[in-house]
């Protein structure tokens, strides 16, 4: 049975386009930018919040990204008090990792959001303490897709990188994953395609969050 589960929040856990498009087309606006329907966000978001600036801005049209210090201070001004934006948990995330958490094993998250907005999200979500972990973009960790960070959290947990399973949806988080030597677990209900987590070699896909019990188990790796 795997020891650790480490799971990326935005996708994954919760539901938070919403919430990174509301405050990116609020900081857009504020600049005299063109904002983006909801559905751009999925590919916008991702690698962390000055990324996400970035990448608004150039389909915006600021391909030299002119507007780059004042959108990365406004959004992050807006997000700050508008972090919970319409977010939620997946349908029965809550009740798979209580299950998983009845095994012993400990969960653990590893953001490339902003590590206070990471603990405000997860905290307001699940509650205080119902996570062993929980890791948001800060200084002194690289962002995912570098593995530092996931290897960071088995270090807390005195367990070998074998021993954790990595869930999460994108690109990234499956580069993640793989660089540092733990089973990668692909989500299909999050922002990006099961083709996107089967070109970056998923271990596993899944359809929804009651097959993490039996990953954890050990029936399906």
């Amino acid at each position: 049975m795997y020891k650790v589960c480490i799971f990326d929040l935005d996708g994954t856990l919760a539901d938070t386009v919403t919430s990174l498009a509301y405050n990116g087309n609020r900081a857009l606006a504020a600049l005299g930018l063109k904002t983006h329907p909801e559905e751009r966000y999925q590919y916008f978001a991702g690698d962390g919040s000055d990324e996400l600036v970035r990448r608004c801005l150039k389909a915006s049209g600021d391909e030299k990204l002119e507007h780059y210090e004042a959108m990365k201070k406004i959004y992050g001004e807006f997000f700050k008090e508008g972090c919970m934006y319409h977010v939620k948990p997946f349908d029965g995330m809550v009740e798979a990792l209580e299950e998983i958490k009845k095994y012993g094993v400990k969960i653990a998250v590893l953001s490339n959001k902003p590590h206070e907005n990471s603990i405000k999200v997860v905290e307001t979500l699940f509650g205080k303490n119902f996570f062993d972990h929980i890791q948001g973009q800060q200084e002194g960790i690289p962002r995912k897709p570098s593995p530092i960070g996931a290897l960071h959290i088995a270090e807390i947990f005195h367990v070998k990188r074998e021993e954790c399973l990595y869930f999460g949806d994108t690109n990234t988080d499956m580069q993640t994953g793989k660089a540092a030597g733990m089973k990668t677990v692909g989500v299909t209900w999050g922002f990006r395609t099961r083709e996107e987590l089967e070109e970056n070699h998923a271990d596993v896909l899944i359809d929804t969050p009651q097959e993490i019990v039996a990953l954890v188990r050990g029936e399906a790796l």
